[in-house]
């Protein structure tokens, strides 16, 4: 599936200095690296070129392992912030199950498959906070934990037992200010190893939206994962304030780390190293394997997950957060919403069209295979990893 890749890659973007997969930058080291970059005309290199055959984006039969793979393994569902009090709850789909994931009274996170076990009505909708789970079918009545609380007309039920037909239950854990599901089997620490503390318990929700385009959810992951096209896609949005093809890429594990500087960050070449914060001076953009992206940008974070819905039709449920450093850098809510809304409706949007118009060739003659070179570190990391699941 891979091979190595032809070395007439221009060795002015070559760079020698290889990243640890077992340890990420901190702010220091990464400006340094930045500044190296910029003065040596080099970025972030992999070292191997990947060849993905172009009926992994659209094969009904692969599409479909995918999904088997995402019910078997850990995924992020929210951010904690989005269930914050007892009885918040968010009822979604996540890997083609209607699921429902609830805090409860005890202050723990619990998912269920979203379904009554009466007739199998969907017990919950949208976001919010409720004391029980009423079917609006029969008005079958659940706890926050599952369990089958009242029947009307239980007479109609005589051999019933409520012990044998709480909601169906599906493993839930939060780490790191994310909330995991996993719907085949139990969630184990060793699973969340590389889980990083994403958000912490002072970033608030402020946006919650969902929006469906015509694409493979693979395709708009690997529109997040590289910068070597923020000159030519972003020209009039991003590529003002950043820089084309200059970029920190860390992987670890299955996970990757994306850094895009902005122009900006030439402010800190003055500033003695020990005392340089990289707040506002670069985006980071984790992509937590294999379908979520966490973007730490200027006044915002958000979290992004691509939920497939068919071969060529993916959801993108995204939460928008305050800033890890909102009260200490004094930045208000509004600025985090303006901030957010240049990100969404401008160089997202040319992300999401994109992946689109791509979605639109992969069944065509043009291409056997769609190919990710040397810039393209983290997309290769993610195929890889991909693969070796499906496998």
């Amino acid at each position: 599936m891979s091979s190595s890749i032809p070395s007439s890659i221009p060795s002015s973007k070559r760079s020698n200095d290889r990243i640890s997969s077992t340890s990420l930058l901190n702010d220091q080291q990464a400006i340094e690296r930045i500044f190296t970059h910029i003065d040596n005309g080099t970025t972030d290199l992999g070292d191997t070129l990947w060849r993905e055959p172009v009926e992994h984006y659209h094969c009904q039969e692969r599409f479909d392992a995918e999904m088997v793979m995402l019910r078997s393994r850990p995924v992020p569902f929210c951010p904690s912030a989005a269930i914050p009090d007892k009885g918040s709850y968010i009822a979604r789909q996540s890997a083609g199950t209607p699921l429902v994931v609830v805090r409860g009274k005890d202050g723990q996170v619990r998912a269920f498959i979203n379904a009554c076990r009466h007739r199998g009505m969907q017990v919950a909708s949208g976001s919010g906070c409720s004391r029980a789970f009423v079917c609006p079918y029969h008005a079958w009545i659940y706890n926050l934990d599952g369990k089958l609380k009242a029947i009307p007309g239980q007479e109609g039920f005589p051999d019933l037992d409520p012990e044998e037909h709480g909601l169906v239950e599906v493993s839930a854990c939060e780490k790191g200010g994310m909330v995991y599901v996993m719907q085949e089997g139990t969630i184990s620490p060793e699973m969340l190893e590389n889980a990083l503390d994403y958000f912490t318990p002072e970033q608030e929700l402020f946006q919650q939206s969902e929006l469906t385009d015509q694409m493979n959810w693979k395709l708009i992951t690997e529109t997040l994962l590289e910068g070597y096209h923020i000159k030519s896609l972003h020209r009039k949005t991003f590529y003002p304030y950043g820089l084309d093809n200059v970029n920190l890429v860390e992987t670890y594990g299955a996970n990757a780390r994306v850094t895009f500087p902005f122009r900006r960050i030439e402010k800190l070449r003055d500033v003695a190293p020990a005392e340089r914060k990289a707040e506002g001076m670069l985006t980071s953009v984790y992509h937590v394997f294999p379908n979520a992206s966490v973007s730490v940008l200027s006044k915002h974070s958000n979290l992004t997950i691509m939920e497939p819905l068919s071969p060529n039709s993916t959801q993108m449920v995204t939460y928008l957060m305050t800033s890890r450093l909102a009260e200490e850098n004094s930045i208000s809510l509004e600025e985090a919403e303006r901030d957010a809304l240049f990100v969404n409706e401008s160089g997202q949007d040319e992300d999401r069209e994109a992946a689109c118009l791509i979605q639109q060739t992969v069944t065509t003659k043009a291409n056997t295979h769609l190919t990710f070179g040397y810039f393209e570190k983290a997309i290769v990391n993610f195929h890889q990893h991909l693969t070796k699941s499906l496998d």
